[in-house]
Parts: C-alpha cells; structure tokens; sequence
C-alpha cells in the first residue's frame, strides 16, 4: 500500500438505530466527506446496531460483535468519535465505546508500544444545549489516555439554541462556521495521520 494511502473508521455513537436518521450520523458524514478529498479511505459504523457488550476487555464473549469493529479500527490511521450531548455528557453508546477502548491500555505492538499509537482521533458533537466543549474534554482525555493523537483543533460540533428543538439535520444547510470547522479537522487529521505513518512514535 501507498505509504501515503489513510483509512478512516467512524464510529457513530447516536442512541438511535438504523434506518432513522441521526444529526450525529450527518455530522460524521460530512467528516468523511472532507477526509476523502485528502486521499483517505473511510467506513462507518453506527455502533447501536451492533451488540457491543460491557466490559473493558477487548473480547467479552459469545455475541459481542465489538472484537469485528476493533479489528476495523486497528486497520484504520483514522478514528472519528461522533456523539450527541445527552444530559451534558456524550452519549452512553460512546461511554461503552470508550470503555471498550480501556482494553488497549493492555495490548501493544510488537515494539511494546499501546496499539493505538500512530493513530489519529478526530471528535463530532451534536445536542440541542450547551456543552460540546465539555463533551469534547471528555472523549479527548480519553482516546489520549488510550494512545490516540489529537490534532490541532481535532473537532466540529453544532449546538442549537436552549429550550428549542431543531436539531442538526433539520438546518435547511450547514452554517458556514460549521462546514469551516469540519473541513479544517479532516484536514489536520489526515495531516498528522500522514506524518504519523511516515514517523511513527518511537518504542520505549
């Protein structure tokens, strides 16, 4: 493969489950979108249509589907994190998925560092209060914890007005802010994600 071939995996963290549409789905997407024009391959996975089970291993058992996506991911220089705000916080489903991601503090390469190194991560809010930047220092501390790095404003995110109900996916258009903020964290991401594969972390 091309050293300069990228592969991205989004993982889709909604409460809502195929067919229905999802303003964190779009959110994702538009992501994607912008990373394929810088040469990146990318997959898509709404997480809540799989049984992913509890627990911090990285195989829980008999009909646990997550051991499938890990493997996805660990093929992929890319992870975008999408989440709605619920309560202020993300979304259980992207709790469970970081949970899972706890397992990789125990599983490294063959020079000894955490499988998630060289790995990029890249984080899509939605919600229809306040809270994205908190939502953002949640999953960021996390997939840091976890090995992932953050590129220079690895984020988008779109929050509505208090006590109203429009969501995302009901905007006639994405504002411009949004579609700037979009297109700059796929642009840094597969940015780093590149320099990353050229030079790797150094083993310990």
């Amino acid at each position: 493969m091309d050293a300069a071939q990228l592969k991205a995996l989004a993982l889709v963290c909604t409460l809502t489950p195929s067919p229905k549409p999802s303003s964190s789905e779009l959110l994702a997407r538009q992501i994607v979108q912008q990373l394929s024009t810088h040469d990146v391959e990318c997959d898509l996975i709404r997480v809540v249509d799989h049984d992913v089970k509890p627990g911090v291993q990285t195989d829980m058992g008999e009909g646990d589907e997550w051991p499938a996506i890990r493997q996805r991911l660990l093929a992929a220089d890319i992870l975008v994190l999408a989440t709605p705000i619920w309560l202020g916080h993300p979304a259980s489903v992207a709790q469970r998925v970081l949970e899972r991601l706890d397992a990789e503090l125990s599983e490294t390469d063959e020079k000894g560092r955490l499988s998630m190194f060289d790995k990029v991560a890249v984080v899509a809010v939605v919600g229809n209060e306040d809270g994205a930047h908190h939502v953002k220092a949640e999953l960021y501390q996390a997939l840091c914890d976890v090995g992932f790095t953050i590129p220079a404003q690895g984020a988008t995110y779109w929050v509505g007005e208090a006590m109203q109900g429009t969501d995302f996916q009901d905007l006639p258009e994405t504002p411009e802010p949004i579609a700037g903020a979009t297109a700059m964290a796929a642009r840094n991401a597969a940015h780093l994600a590149r320099a990353l594969k050229s030079s790797p972390y150094p083993a310990g």
